[in-house]
């Protein structure tokens, strides 16, 4: 299993960025996929999750109504739509996979490196 995540970037306060995680050997029936995020001096944050077999999403608090989770099954990739972005957004975002039909599961067996999202005001 291979994860790699791209997109990520720097944006305006208010704007919208989507950045992605292609997947190799992944079959999302089996799979729950999702993202974290470290921002500067916080801990690893679980921002969404989605899980292949029944397409279940779950979302943290601070992202929810404004981040969206989505499996592009014909480009194996799993992006995360991220809208009315805030100057807190800012972190290394990074995306994970478990074998699970589970979002509370999702802990990172397996990890794609890192894309760095800086949200300017």
């Amino acid at each position: 299993v291979q994860l790699q995540a791209s997109g990520g970037g720097l944006v305006q306060a208010g704007g919208s960025l989507t950045i992605s995680c292609a997947t190799t050997d992944v079959i999302f029936d089996h799979f729950v996929i999702g993202w974290f995020r470290r921002a500067p001096g916080k801990d690893l944050e679980k921002v969404s999750c989605i899980v292949g077999r029944d397409g279940t999403v779950s979302y943290a608090d601070s992202v929810k109504g404004r981040f969206a989770i989505s499996i592009d099954n014909a480009k194996r990739t799993v992006n995360l739509q991220m809208a009315s972005l805030k100057l807190e957004d800012t972190a290394v975002y990074y995306c994970a996979a478990d074998v699970s039909d589970k979002c509370w599961a999702l802990r990172g067996q397996y990890w794609g490196q890192g894309t760095q999202v800086t949200v300017s005001s």
